[in-house]
C-alpha cells in the first residue's frame, strides 16, 4: 500500500507540473543553490517558446550552458502577454534548485512579485531583451538599446529623405509596453519630430502582429496617401504595412525602416520592402547571461545595471552620417530563418 500511495504522490506532481501553465524543456530536483556553491544552475524564461526570436535566445543560452558546464533549463509562457505563466516558472524553476534565474518579461510590471521571492531566495535574476519596471527589480538587465535602435531607423529615415520635410506614418506596438515606447520615442529624436509635430500624418497600433499592421496602414491610407516615409516598430508590422502600401502603389514613393535583425527581415531589406532594418543580437544577450550565471555561481558575483547588447542599422543603400552593415553581413549575423 505503501508503494502505491508514493507512486500516486509521484504522478500527482508530474500532472501538476505538466499543467503549470507553461512549456518545459528540461528541469532537475533539488533545492535552491545561492551564490558561490561552484556549480551553476541557470534557468530561463522566454516570453513564448516558438517565436523565432525566443527561440534563438533560448538555443543559444543553451549551448553556452554547455560550453560552460552549467545545468540547464528552459520554460516559456504559452502566449506572448501570458504573465501568468511567466509567474508560475519563476516559482517551479525556484523550487527545482537553479541559482540564476534568466527572464524575457512579457509584462514589465506584473513578474515583479515572484522575481523578488527568487532574489530573497538568493537566485540571482537577469532580465534579457526586455527591462522590468522599476528597472532594479532585476540585479542586471541585458537587452538592446531600444531608445538607441528606435534613433538609428530615424536617423536613417531622415537621411533617405535628403532634406524633404516627412510626411510619415506610424506602425507602433503595444501601447504601453515599455519596448514600444522606448523605439517611438527613439525614431522621433532621430527623425527630429515630437509626438504633436503636424508632419505625422497617422499612427496605428497593430501589436507586433503582421496582419494587425496590414490592416491598421490600410485604415490610415483611406485618409492619406500623401506619405514619404513609415516607422515600423518591427519587421513582422513592416511586412504587414508594405502589403497594404503596395496594394496601393505606394511602395516606390516613400522610405520605410524598422527593428529586430531577424533573417527574413533582413531578406525583406534585399528583397526592397523596406530601405533598412535595425539588427539586435539576441544570442549575445543569451550569452552574456549564461556567463554572469557562471561567474556567480563560482564566486557569489552579481552583475548590475544595463548591458547593453548593441544594435546595428542593416541596409544596402548606405547613407553618410548613419553607420550600417549590408545585406550579406546581415544574413551572416541575423537569427531566426527565412521562409
Amino acid at each position: 500500500m505503501r508503494q502505491r500511495s508514493l507512486t500516486a504522490l509521484a504522478l500527482a506532481a508530474a500532472v501538476s507540473v505538466a499543467t503549470a501553465g507553461c512549456t518545459v524543456e528540461r528541469h532537475w530536483g533539488g533545492n535552491t543553490n545561492t551564490g558561490g556553491s561552484g556549480k551553476a544552475k541557470v534557468g530561463l524564461v522566454t516570453k513564448t517558446d516558438t517565436n523565432p526570436y525566443f527561440v534563438e535566445l533560448r538555443n543559444a543560452a543553451r549551448a553556452a550552458a554547455a560550453a560552460n558546464g552549467a545545468d540547464f533549463s528552459a520554460l516559456a509562457g504559452q502566449f506572448d502577454g501570458d504573465n501568468d505563466g511567466q509567474v508560475r516558472a519563476i516559482e517551479n524553476l525556484t523550487q527545482q534548485g537553479v541559482n540564476t534565474i534568466l527572464i524575457t518579461p512579457s509584462s514589465s510590471t506584473g513578474v515583479l512579485k515572484a522575481i523578488k521571492d527568487a532574489r530573497d531566495a538568493g537566485i540571482l535574476v537577469i532580465a534579457l531583451d526586455t527591462a522590468t519596471e522599476p528597472a532594479d527589480a532585476v540585479d542586471a538587465t541585458f537587452a538592446t538599446d531600444n531608445f538607441a535602435a528606435g534613433q538609428q531607423q530615424g536617423a536613417y529615415v531622415k537621411a533617405a529623405l535628403h532634406g524633404t520635410d516627412p510626411k510619415l506614418l506610424m506602425v507602433d506596438g503595444t501601447a504601453g509596453s515599455s519596448v514600444d515606447t522606448q523605439r517611438h520615442g527613439g525614431f522621433l529624436k532621430g527623425i527630429g519630430l515630437t509626438d504633436s509635430a503636424p508632419e505625422i500624418k497617422g499612427h496605428t497600433n497593430a501589436n507586433g502582429d503582421q496582419s494587425q499592421a496590414q490592416q491598421g496602414m490600410e485604415n490610415l491610407l483611406q485618409r492619406t496617401t500623401d506619405v514619404n516615409a513609415v516607422y515600423s516598430m518591427n519587421e513582422p508590422m513592416g511586412r504587414g504595412a508594405y502589403a497594404a502600401l503596395k496594394a496601393r502603389g505606394l511602395t516606390g514613393q516613400l522610405v520605410m525602416g524598422s527593428i529586430d535583425g531577424g533573417c527574413e527581415g533582413v531578406q525583406n531589406v534585399k528583397d526592397g520592402l523596406y530601405a533598412a532594418t535595425v539588427m539586435q543580437f539576441p544570442k549575445k544577450m543569451a550569452e552574456q547571461g549564461v556567463l554572469a550565471a557562471v561567474q556567480y555561481a563560482k564566486t557569489g558575483k552579481k552583475p548590475t545595471g544595463f548591458v547593453n547588447t548593441g544594435s546595428t542599422v542593416i541596409t544596402d543603400k548606405p547613407l553618410p552620417g548613419v553607420p550600417s552593415q549590408n545585406t550579406t553581413w546581415g544574413l551572416q549575423n541575423c537569427w531566426g530563418g527565412t521562409k
